[in-house]
């Protein structure tokens, strides 16, 4: 059920963003010669008024084809003989329409559940941000220059621009009506970690381990299990958890011994330090709070906002290094995080699950929106570029050639989407 929902979803807002390209290319009297739902094979088919109408055998997504789309052709009906504002009003169209379905989901969200403001939550005794003036209750509205209107936009900024030690945090916030603006150097916790993350908070079996830190230098692997510290046998996740508290790790060396295929090894390693940055309060990220009248559409437009920025900073992220290509997802991943969301959520009742999958309506209508806008080669983006050029030219720019710039463009999306589908499905199987 997980997947033909997500399917569904998947595929509407697809078929949203081509419905806007379809309905501007008729009202601007360009032919389309067919608009389908689905891929592959026609299942079934009507022609009427010079459209093909198709429903195809794959039911995932949609198209809309116009006469002489990719052609350099202008004759009457064709996309070329419509005046290049008419041309950009269709081209613009999808992803508009995408960002008008999220703000219609949205809508519907928060008038069912409300918004989550960032409100802190709890702050830390004796931190810099509680001597700075912060309180529970408070709302942020704004962290180091970037504007805060949900909790989520709080949480991916700073998971996206993380704290250094020399970092000066400046934090706008309201409190009973009024505006107050404090800074404050964060607060620094350290600690020293052998470095590894473990399968499951009851199992000492090594997941992964941090570059760099003495585990790896040691020659563990992941897979191997962690026995004892020091002498000191441990069983499970709990044992390993009351040793570290009643013998907390320093930069003094320590004895462990670690099973793999059957085998046991011994190392001598040296608890590395580890310094965390740390804000000095907690903040609301999910708790909403219900809202009413026209509120509920300004919370709306506010959510798509996040859903935006957040797509933004995350394509910024990827070309700056900070995130890597496994941050994406293609089709196949995103029907599995559907699929997964789903199942993890339908045992909190009907409203909870089809809140969440509306929510991810808004995410990934927001996503296709703002990425078919980025100025690539063969994207909507890509081709409103050439259309300005045209309207700053006034005129054309060469077809042929602006055909085969869009060719390569869709080669190379084609490659990372490959690459994309083959990180997806490694990580489903």
């Amino acid at each position: 059920m997980g997947i033909i929902i997500a399917v569904i979803l998947f595929s509407a807002i697809v078929l949203i963003h081509e419905l806007g390209h379809f309905l501007l290319a008729k009202k601007n009297k360009i032919t389309v010669t067919e608009f389908s739902f689905g891929m592959g094979p026609r299942l079934v088919s009507t022609v009427k008024g010079g459209t093909r109408y198709s429903i195809k055998l794959l039911p995932i997504g949609g198209s809309c084809a116009m006469l002489g789309e990719d052609m350099d052709e202008d004759s009457q009906g064709t996309f070329g003989s419509a005046s290049v504002w008419s041309r950009i009003s269709v081209v613009a169209a999808g992803p508009i329409f995408n960002f008008i379905l999220a703000f219609v989901l949205a809508v519907i969200i928060v008038a069912c559940l409300g918004y989550a403001p960032a409100q802190v939550m709890d702050v830390t005794e004796g931190s810099a941000a509680e001597q700075a003036g912060l309180q529970d209750g408070d709302v942020i509205t704004e962290y180091n220059g970037y504007g805060i209107d949900v909790g989520k936009d709080l949480y991916v900024y700073t998971y996206l621009n993380p704290l250094s030690e020399s970092d000066t945090i400046q934090i706008s916030y309201e409190r009973d009506g009024k505006e107050y603006s404090i800074q404050y150097k964060p607060d620094v916790d350290v600690r020293y970690l052998l470095g590894f993350n473990r399968v499951g908070v009851d199992s000492l079996e090594v997941d992964s381990l941090i570059q760099g830190m003495p585990l790896e230098e040691a020659g563990v692997q992941p897979g191997d299990v962690l026995t004892s510290i020091n002498g000191v046998e441990l069983a499970d996740g709990e044992a390993y958890e009351d040793y570290i508290t009643s013998h907390p790790l320093t930069d003094e060396p320590v004895t462990i011994t670690y099973s793999r295929s059957g085998k046991e090894y011994e190392a001598v390693i040296t608890p590395k330090e580890y310094r965390t940055p740390l804000m000095g309060f907690s903040y609301n990220v999910s708790g909403c709070i219900k809202t009413e009248g026209f509120e509920i559409f300004e919370r709306a437009a506010l959510e798509v906002k996040y859903m935006i920025r957040s797509t933004i900073l995350s394509l910024k992220a990827l070309l700056s290094g900070k995130l890597g290509i496994d941050a994406f997802s293609s089709p196949v991943g995103v029907v599995d995080a559907i699929g997964e969301t789903y199942e993890q959520t339908k045992s909190e009742g009907n409203m909870i699950m089809w809140m969440n999958m509306l929510n991810l309506g808004v995410l990934l209508s927001a996503n296709l929106g703002v990425v078919n806008l980025i100025p690539f080669p063969a994207l909507d983006g890509g081709r409103l570029f050439f259309l300005f050029l045209e309207v700053i030219r006034r005129k054309p720019v060469n077809r042929q050639l602006e055909g085969m710039i869009h060719f390569a463009g869709l080669m190379l999306l084609m490659v990372f989407m490959l690459v994309v589908i083959y990180n997806d499905v490694l990580k489903i199987f």
